[in-house]
């Protein structure tokens, strides 16, 4: 019967086959910036692993604003989408998240909720999520090897999950080192931008020399290159001055001068992840594991150098 139905040109009807398995074949995809290089990294490695099965991502991009997200949502739900995966989520959006769960399957990608993780909280969420916490720590214990005692840091806003980790993990990397000195201003950062970085920076040079960092630790790679602005127009130098490290590994932040040392995400592997435990899920497979994190890797360029008194 399949060879002569193949004979005659018959094609699955993928409409029908939907509504007899319930299921439409899309899954939305929630994520914060387009323009953002990191996200593109994760909707290939999301798209990748689509490719192997029968689903078709929806993609819809929030700017970070939380009624835009539940509008996306809402948008997704009335298309009927089998599952979403959500990069977008914000430290507010817990309960959010959870009245979500209630009505398709739901995987947090890259953003989760670190409340949960500190206080012991039993979680409920699915993530896939880089270790923000090590690698902060990782870029930190890098300036103290290169002699580095007064360290700042300029950290993105605490509405997202990965900068309260970043933070979290410059804090205790210094705890563990008597000797060093937090010089950071404890600015609130409202956005996380060149502009952003470059208006802390610029506090952070205000101070007098005894207390100016040697060095600086941007939560992402835009306000490392707007603190390495800060730098030029103080008429200071980087890193022969003050090192700098970022976070992301931005393309072209390796053509910089100096080329930026920075932290690199696995955006690719996130998204592939991501999907995988989706599908996952549509097949009745629960992980075991209701948080799996990837290592980041540290790369270290021109921006960093030893500390000269």
């Amino acid at each position: 019967m399949v060879a002569i139905a193949e004979g005659l040109g018959y094609r699955t009807n993928a409409v029908a086959q939907s509504l007899r398995r319930g299921r439409t074949g899309t899954i939305g995809v929630v994520v914060a910036d387009l323009a953002n290089s990191f996200v593109v990294s994760l909707l290939r490695g999301i798209e990748h692993e689509a490719r192997t099965g029968t689903y078709t991502p929806l993609v819809a991009e929030t700017h970070d604003d939380p009624a835009i997200l539940r509008s996306v949502v809402t948008r997704l739900l009335r298309n009927q989408v089998d599952c979403i995966i959500l990069s977008a989520a914000q430290v507010d959006d817990e309960d959010f998240v959870a009245d979500l769960e209630r009505r398709v399957p739901v995987v947090l990608a890259v953003r989760g909720f670190s409340s949960s993780a500190q206080s012991g909280i039993e979680r409920r969420h699915l993530e896939v999520l880089p270790d923000d916490f090590v690698g902060a720590r990782v870029a930190v214990d890098h300036l103290l090897s290169l002699g580095h005692r007064r360290i700042a840091q300029i950290p993105g806003t605490f509405q997202i999950s990965s900068f309260v980790e970043r933070a979290r993990g410059f804090e205790e990397a210094l705890r563990e080192h008597p000797e060093a000195a937090d010089v950071s201003t404890g600015a609130h950062a409202p956005d996380s931008n060149v502009e952003e970085g470059r208006r802390q920076a610029e506090m952070l040079l205000r101070q007098p020399p005894d207390r100016r960092p040697t060095a600086i630790f941007a939560h992402n790679d835009l306000m490392a290159i707007g603190a390495i602005d800060a730098i030029r127009a103080a008429r200071l130098r980087c890193p022969e001055d003050i090192s700098v490290v970022g976070y992301n590994d931005a393309p072209l932040v390796d053509h910089l001068n100096p080329p930026l040392t920075t932290v690199r995400m696995p955006g690719f592997e996130l998204g592939r992840r991501s999907a995988r435990i989706a599908f996952d899920l549509l097949e009745g497979v629960r992980p075991t594991e209701v948080r799996q994190t990837l290592d980041p890797e540290f790369i270290e360029r021109g921006s960093t150098t030893a500390y000269s008194p």
